[in-house]
């Protein structure tokens, strides 16, 4: 490992442990875990998959906002090793998703016509509680690399520990209010996205990542971003146009 990824998995690691600020975002804070995902472990894509107070599972965040991915992480809440993982709470591996089409039959083919090949599922979870679970992707068939598991496994226990040291609540309105508001708070998410979109003739990661940059530039949460933009309280004309969100 290089000087500068061992920096980089540092600082990393700090940013994570760092939830204990007035104006934490967890949206914001789940992607910056998968984004550093794909940039220190090695694979193609990363994606979380968060509890809803319903019993069900929910993607709530992506290394891309790529339409191709946002569906292969929406369909593992059905089926694939990211349910998996949340449901036996242990890590899940497929070196090889075209051969795993038994064991997945609407996840694998899915999976593997959008480019991706093998997969890993470790869980986030504390103790006995299971709040999601971190799923890594590879566009090559074969083993993901047991270093780059062990590291997954560690950025998903820093950032679970991060969520829920978040709240001076108990676990179970962590479980139930918390990480419920942040699934809406992604919907709104989604609609904002949307708009800027349809805008600014642009593709969807593009509209996230000017969404997050405006954000981020104008030291906002990007949930309140989001709000405002689907509300019609921010004019995405402004904001296609600033020099903060196009990172003039």
């Amino acid at each position: 490992m290089s000087n500068t990824r061992d920096q980089r998995l540092a600082a990393t690691f700090v940013s994570l442990a760092d939830t204990l600020v007035a104006d934490f975002d967890v949206l914001d804070f789940l992607g910056m875990l998968t984004e550093r995902a794909v940039e220190l472990l090695e694979v193609d894509a990363a994606g979380v998959i968060l509890a809803d107070q319903r019993g069900g599972w929910r993607p709530a965040a992506g290394s891309s906002e790529n339409s191709g991915l946002v569906e292969v992480f929406a369909a593992q809440t059905q089926q694939g090793p990211c349910l998996d993982c949340v449901r036996t709470g242990e890590l899940v591996l497929s070196m090889d998703l075209a051969a795993d089409v038994e064991r997945w039959p609407q996840f694998a083919p899915f999976a593997t016509s959008a480019g991706f090949r093998a997969a890993c599922a470790v869980p986030m979870r504390l103790r006995d509680d299971i709040i999601g679970a971190l799923t890594l992707l590879r566009a090559a068939a074969g083993p993901v690399d047991r270093d780059s598991i062990a590291l997954g496994q560690a950025l998903a226990d820093v950032a679970t520990i991060g969520i829920l040291q978040q709240r001076a609540v108990s676990r179970q309105e962590i479980l139930s209010e918390q990480l419920q508001a942040t699934l809406y708070r992604r919907t709104v998410i989604e609609q904002a996205k949307g708009v800027l979109a349809e805008r600014g003739d642009i593709d969807m990661h593009a509209a996230y990542t000017l969404l997050r940059d405006y954000a981020r530039g104008s030291r906002r949460r990007l949930s309140d971003v989001a709000r405002d933009l689907a509300n019609g309280d921010l004019d995405a004309a402004q904001l296609l146009a600033s020099d903060v969100s196009r990172g003039d």
